[in-house]
């Protein structure tokens, strides 16, 4: 036993040596604390950078982000990292885990809103609710966990399943158009292939490929095993019967523990008892015992703690993607619940508008009726405004559908059961208005806009990752590249005893007579010290080496991983262009979006006064019916100018504060709260402003009203 140590501790000490120092590089890092946004530094593009770390030339390009440490959010109270103990209860490793069932039902605050048979909705509400209650974020906050299983999966020497980091869209209406991370490989939408996918029908990626970590998860076998058997003998000559009857227990043990330096270790405990009636066995019952102690190490291949400990860091990379994709979900679901709720206003104001036309044109009617019976208007002017009532009630009932479905399309972004009639069947009444004031974005330089939306884009930083974990690959197939070559030593001891076989009989050698055998007897105590005790020894060392002559399948998967991650490259590359690109464009289209508000503002200002002034003239005899109609009509269509343009330029200051990733900051979104849907902090949006006078929410008419007959 002394000796099957001081070869075990002479092997590991002359392998793992020289691996001390990178040990370091794969040890899990402590959780640091929740943080409420990520921030890598951001890039200088003025100033371009090589950055390639594969040894062959790289592309000159900006630096890349420097990514925080994950937020490790929990979407539960259960850290899916941490295996269960043995230590208060033996047998909880293998019992299952029960995820909590999913809440399916709408939160309290969703109640409150509700007053008068109405929900009065706020923006500030509405984005709360749906950090509460959206399918697309609570989706999104599984992910979270999902990704820790791979994690926990690695630290035992398993492969990693992945994680959908691309966008969840199924929440209908508000922005639907932007570029998601995940995808397949090359940087494509995609993993599911054409004419040229693979042998399962989809394109795969090298990403996680190279020779398989060590199990790092020990394990602990045991075979117990009682066989009677009666066999039939073709001679007696041998065991000395026609029928050979053998009874035989096994009880053999085994442990097998694996270490990240590529080292494993292999102990086995074999025990056996049999009896026989074979007249040929000294023994029955015959006691068995052996032990062997065996390290293996990798000494090319599958060498060294960075390959074995690498998927260990892809892992946390891939966290810390799925705590950037959930970034990006919440200012993307943010966004889209922002645009539904300007379109609601729109739609709202929309249907206000309507009313007050047909209201006009209601009463133009009647008073051309009224003149029209005193005999001092003709009877086409009452037919011309009918047919205007009759046109004014039409657009009333589209927007007043347009209005509902505004109004569905909000409750289902905020709530997650709209099977509550009370729910369902109460209209939704915004609360806000957008305000005119300008904002900071507008009159920053564009090169800090640039330089803070690559600081906090989480697709940048998604990009970045992927590199890092394309390097990790890199380095796993070049070491795939070299032959196989295991180093291994053992020592083990076995002994052999029992009592004696009843049927044996011995002779003189000299006269043929029989005489008591004199066979040594023991108990299995005696064996198994005979086992250990170094009597019966079995040592030994040896190479497997295995060497593959032309090496096509390694060659092939080493070259396809460099290129994998020169696509990454290039699309790192372009997210930095396509984020400029955007970033200014946004810039720019706030600044029209004022001006086009400025003008319908006036545009509206002036039909109203021409309107009326045209009413009085019309009042005086100075004007036709026709003529008012048509400052009506003005009128009209200045007012869905403004509300358009209104409502364009809401949306395109989201849309620009999900360009530059600061929505949760200015919010006053915790991403902590936001990842367990426990909102505990209110929010304050800003530029938001109360309805003017005019707009104040009324309760909607259920018809218009008729003209007189």
């Amino acid at each position: 036993m002394q000796a099957a140590a001081c070869i075990g501790l002479l092997l590991m000490s002359v392998i793992t040596q020289p691996l001390v120092a990178q040990q370091t590089n794969v040890q899990p890092q402590t959780n640091p604390q929740p943080q409420t946004q990520t921030s890598p530094t951001a890039p200088a593009p003025e100033q371009p950078v090589v950055t390639d770390t594969t040894g062959t030339p790289g592309l000159p390009q900006a630096p890349l982000p420097k990514p925080t440490e994950p937020f490790f959010l929990r979407d539960t109270e259960v850290d899916y990292t941490k295996p269960k103990s043995h230590l208060w209860n033996p047998i909880a490793p293998y019992t299952a885990t029960n995820v909590p069932q999913a809440r399916l039902g709408n939160t309290p605050q969703l109640d409150q809103l509700v007053r008068d048979g109405k929900i009065y909705l706020s923006l500030n509400d509405a984005v709360t609710l749906a950090l509460q209650n959206n399918y697309d974020i609570e989706i999104a906050r599984i992910n979270l966990d999902i990704a820790d299983t791979d994690i926990l999966r690695t630290k035992a020497g398993g492969t990693i399943r992945g994680v959908n980091t691309g966008l969840v869209q199924g929440t209908i209406g508000g922005t639907t158009q932007t570029v998601t991370g995940g995808g397949g490989p090359g940087g494509t939408s995609t993993a599911v292939g054409g004419g040229a996918a693979g042998a399962t029908g989809i394109v795969l990626s090298t990403n996680g490929g190279g020779p398989l970590p060590i199990n790092l998860d020990p394990v602990l076998t045991g075979q117990l095993q009682y066989e009677a058997a009666n066999t039939q003998q073709t001679t007696t000559f041998i065991t000395g019967t026609d029928t050979l009857q053998q009874n035989t227990g096994t009880y053999n043990f085994g442990y097998q523990q694996g270490f990240i330096s590529g080292t494993t270790f292999n102990f086995t405990f074999n025990n056996s008892r049999s009896t026989t009636n074979s007249i040929r066995s000294n023994y029955s019952p015959q006691l068995n015992s052996l032990f062997q102690a065996r390290v293996t190490q990798n000494l090319l291949q599958g060498f060294g703690p960075g390959l074995n400990g690498r998927l260990m860091l892809q892992a946390r990379n891939d966290r810390r993607i799925t705590d950037s994709a959930f970034r990006q979900q919440l200012l993307f679901t943010v966004t889209q619940v922002e645009d539904i709720y300007w379109g609601l206003v729109s739609a709202y104001e929309d249907e206000q508008a309507k009313e007050r036309a047909l209201a006009q044109s209601t009463q133009l009617t009647a008073d051309n009726r009224r003149q029209l019976e005193i005999g001092t208007l003709a009877p086409l002017d009452v037919v011309n405004s009918d047919a205007a009532v009759a046109s004014d009630k039409q657009l009333l009932v589209a927007s007043q559908t347009n209005l509902e479905y505004q109004q569905l399309l909000m409750k289902q972004a905020i709530a997650r059961n709209l099977n509550d009639p009370q729910l369902s069947n109460a209209p939704v009444i915004p609360t806000d208005r957008i305000s005119l004031d300008r904002l900071p974005e507008e009159d920053t330089p564009i090169e800090d806009l640039v330089r803070q939306a690559y600081a906090n884009n989480p697709q940048i930083e998604q990009a970045a990752l992927n590199m890092k974990n394309n390097e990790i690959t890199i380095k796993a197939f070049k070491n795939n590249l070299l032959p196989t070559v295991n180093a291994y030593a053992f020592y083990g001891g076995s002994a052999l005893g029992g009592q004696q076989n009843p049927v044996v009989t011995c002779s003189d050698p000299n006269t043929g007579l029989p005489i008591p055998c004199n066979i040594p007897q023991s108990g299995y105590s005696d064996v198994l010290g005979n086992t250990f005790n170094g009597k019966y020894p079995d040592k030994g060392a040896g190479v497997n080496i295995n060497i593959p002559l032309r090496n096509r399948i390694a060659q092939a998967d080493q070259a396809r991983s460099q290129m994998e991650y020169r696509q990454s490259e290039m699309r790192l590359q372009q997210l930095y262009t396509q984020t400029r690109i955007n970033v200014i464009n946004g810039q720019y289209a706030l600044t029209n979006d004022r001006a086009q508000v400025q003008a319908a503002q006036a545009s509206r200002d002036f039909a109203v006064q021409s309107l009326d002034a045209e009413q009085k003239k019309y009042k005086l005899g100075a004007s036709t019916t026709a003529l008012v109609l048509q400052q009506q009509r003005n009128l009209a269509i200045a007012a869905n100018n403004l509300i358009s343009a209104t409502a364009v330029y809401a949306k395109d200051r989201v849309a620009l504060g999900q360009l530059l990733s600061t929505l949760l900051d200015k919010y006053g979104i915790n991403i902590v709260d936001a990842a367990t849907g426990n909102i505990t902090h209110p929010l304050a949006i800003p530029g938001l402003t109360a309805p003017k006078p005019q707009e104040t929410p009324q309760p909607l008419s259920t018809a218009p009203a008729a003209p007189p007959q």
